[in-house]
C-alpha cells in the first residue's frame, strides 16, 4: 500500500491545511483531493500514512476526523521554516501606522495576496503589536504594481514591509477577508508564526488558544446536530 514520504510535503501539507482548517467535518479522501488540488493517488497515500501515525480516524459513517487537531497543527508547525522556505522582496514604507498601512491593503483589487505573520494575526488575535507588513503574493510579477500603488521603497535591508512568494500556492487556502483586507488562515498564520522571530511563539501561542476555542464550537454543534 503506497503511503506518503513525508507528511509535511508541500503537496502533503495542502492536505493537512485542509483537515485542520475542517477537522471535524468528516472528509472522504475524494473530497481532500477535490478541494486541495492534490492528485487522488498522493491524497490517499497521505491519508495511509497520517492513519498510520495516529493522526486520522475513520468515524461511524467511515468519513475521516482529526483526532488531535492541536498535535498535528504544532508537529506540522515545528517541520515547516516560515523564514527559509519562502521568498522574500523587502520594501519600505513611510506610512508609520501600521494599521492605516493595512487598510490601504484593500485598494489592490484583483491582485491576489494574503496577508500574514504578526499583521495578519493582529487582525484577527491580536496578542503582539506588529512592527512591520508580510503578505504573500501569487505571482512574482505583482511586486510592481504592488509597490507602485502601495507607494513602497525597494530596500536590501531595513525594509518594514515584505512581499512573500510562498513555497506553495496552497498557502492560500482558507483565505478569509477581516476588515475588506486578504488574510490567511488562522491555521496557516500559527504555522507561519510558530518559527518567527521577534514574538512569534507568543502570537502563535495566543492564536493557538483561539483555534482550539472554535474547534471545540464546532465539536458542540456537531453534538447538538
Amino acid at each position: 500500500m503506497r503511503k506518503a514520504h513525508n507528511i509535511f510535503s508541500p503537496k502533503a501539507s495542502r492536505i493537512l491545511r485542509a483537515l485542520l482548517i475542517e477537522p471535524f467535518k468528516g472528509w472522504t479522501v475524494e473530497g481532500l483531493s477535490n478541494d486541495t488540488h492534490v492528485s487522488l493517488g498522493f491524497t490517499h497515500a497521505t491519508v495511509i500514512s497520517l492513519i498510520e501515525q495516529g493522526h486520522l480516524n475513520r468515524d461511524d459513517r467511515y468519513k475521516l476526523i482529526v483526532s488531535d487537531p492541536s498535535r498535528l497543527l504544532q508537529r506540522w508547525a515545528a517541520f515547516e521554516n516560515y523564514g527559509s522556505m519562502n521568498t522574500f522582496f523587502n520594501y519600505h514604507t513611510f506610512e508609520r501606522d501600521i494599521d492605516v498601512f493595512v487598510s490601504r491593503m484593500k485598494e489592490l483589487g484583483s491582485i491576489e495576496y494574503a496577508l500574514t505573520g504578526l499583521a495578519g494575526a493582529n487582525l484577527v488575535a491580536p496578542y503582539v503589536r506588529p512592527t512591520n507588513i508580510q503578505f504573500y503574493i501569487k505571482v512574482k510579477d505583482d511586486t510592481v504594481r504592488i509597490a507602485n500603488q502601495l507607494d513602497l521603497r525597494p530596500t536590501e535591508k531595513g525594509g518594514n514591509v515584505s512581499m512573500v512568494l510562498p513555497y506553495d500556492e496552497g498557502v492560500f487556502y482558507g483565505m478569509t477577508k477581516v476588515s475588506e483586507v486578504n488574510v490567511v488562515s488562522k491555521v496557516q498564520l500559527y504555522v507561519d508564526l510558530f518559527n518567527y522571530p521577534a514574538r512569534g511563539e507568543e502570537a502563535a501561542s495566543a492564536l493557538l488558544e483561539c483555534i482550539e476555542k472554535e474547534w471545540s464550537f464546532r465539536i458542540g454543534q456537531k453534538r447538538i446536530k
